[in-house]
């Protein structure tokens, strides 16, 4: 798919439901008594193949595409799936379902795509061996296949050496099932989804800092789930309002939970103008339109604890750098090098093709904006959010910016190019 530079951006549009949110929705649905009801549930291919796992368990789900059906039959009610569960391209639920899996009464195999089978899944096979799972890599480097035998757990008080939901969130879920109190310690508060879901669902459950605790549950009860727009989708038309000149975007319903919502911090401090409105609290997961005008940025120093808040925005917020004057420090990101691809090295070597001044650091990147970019055949590797960077960044290029892989954009948003092109004037 190719891109070219572009005068404006103006109009109005509402992104695809949180992909984060969607996912627990139709798993905390599954092991509750009675049905679940989600509206606004992401279509993409991420958490179809959360819908495809569940179904293979027994799980009778009806996707009517804006709503979503889960008929839960409790905690213990999942059966032996008679096939490998394929966990396609999605890290979220390869980590949370092994959380569930892991205290039934059968065993599983868990598997997914070539990106899957590379990303590291010790950080969920420690702490859930020391709650006494059986869980082990296949293939023993420590990736997926896993293979799932389950059985008795036990509490445990759990520190993980980084800030991710996906290992807290394994945790606390095999901590419903366990004999005891399951106690898991971030060394920063990472995004929050998990322990305001499970609340709804009935589960005991409560944080203190970057401690999160969870009882063991008798029983989940079936609730209604409104998924607000995804704050991570919504970050590429947030940068492109704020880096093309006389542009002015009005973004609906995106979820601003103060655990997601660092790249409004960041891109404020950039210089950006961001506009909050209607702003609701929701069923615990507040939401506002955002309205975004044109803006002179300028460079800042991103590290710390705001990182899990924006970790998924970091591509975006890279790129909207080389438009900002000045100097702009990406830190302790570390964790980029294990999502889809290796994020850091991906934007770093596709940025230098386009004529970026940037540079790969061991946790991050520095980026020294104002310097003109030109068009280049970028390599996404697949990667969608590597894809959506670098739509937008096309749209400040001279010349043309050919995007290789581009459709891989379905595995969390398969409208995002119709939506691009509706706000190019």
């Amino acid at each position: 798919m190719k891109f070219k530079k572009v005068t404006g951006l103006k109009g109005e549009i509402t992104v695809p439901g949180d992909k984060s949110i969607s996912h627990r929705s139709v798993m905390f649905g599954s092991i509750a008594k009675g049905t679940t009801e989600i509206h606004n549930y992401l279509q993409g291919a991420d958490c179809l193949s959360t819908i495809s796992c569940f179904q293979k368990m027994g799980i009778d789900i009806e996707n009517k595409g804006d709503t979503v059906l889960v008929k839960g039959k409790g905690l213990h009610g999942l059966k032996a799936p008679s096939e490998v569960l394929d966990c396609g391209n999605s890290g979220t639920t390869t980590r949370l379902i092994s959380g569930i899996l892991a205290a039934q009464d059968f065993d599983v195999i868990l598997t997914g795509d070539q990106s899957i089978q590379k990303r590291p899944m010790k950080r969920i096979i420690d702490p859930l061996t020391m709650m006494g799972a059986r869980i082990e890599s296949v293939n023993g480097n420590g990736c997926a296949p896993l293979k799932i035998s389950g059985s008795p757990l036990h509490g445990i008080h759990y520190h993980s050496k980084v800030a991710s939901a996906q290992v807290k969130s394994a945790v606390l879920l095999a901590g419903l099932y366990a004999e005891g109190e399951t106690r898991l310690t971030e060394p920063y508060v990472s995004r929050n989804h998990t322990e305001l879901m499970l609340s709804c669902f009935g589960a005991d459950i409560k944080t203190d800092g970057a401690t999160a605790v969870v009882k063991p549950a008798s029983e989940l009860y079936g609730s209604r789930i409104n998924v607000p727009g995804d704050i991570s989708s919504a970050a590429f038309f947030l940068a492109a309002g704020l880096m093309v000149p006389n542009s002015q975007i009005l973004i609906k319903n995106v979820g601003i939970n103060p655990t997601r919502d660092g790249i409004l911090h960041v891109c404020r401090e950039m210089g950006g103008n961001i506009t909050l409105l209607n702003e609701t609290a929701g069923t615990g997961e507040p939401t506002a339109d955002l309205l975004i005008s044109s803006s002179q940025l300028h460079g800042i120093t991103i590290g710390g604890a705001i990182i899990p808040t924006l970790i998924d925005e970091l591509p975006m917020i890279a790129a909207l750098a080389c438009f900002a004057k000045g100097q702009t420090v990406i830190k302790d990101a570390a964790e980029l090098k294990v999502k889809e691809s290796n994020r850091i090295e991906v934007m770093v070597r596709n940025l230098t093709a386009m004529g970026a001044d940037v540079e790969e650091t061991e946790d991050g990147m520095i980026i020294n904006g104002g310097k003109p970019l030109h068009g280049a055949v970028i390599d996404s590797k697949l990667d969608h959010r590597i894809a959506m960077t670098f739509a937008i960044a096309g749209l400040m290029a001279d010349g043309e910016t050919e995007i290789l892989g581009a459709e891989c954009v379905t595995i969390s948003y398969p409208g995002f190019y119709g939506d691009l092109e509706r706000l190019i004037q």
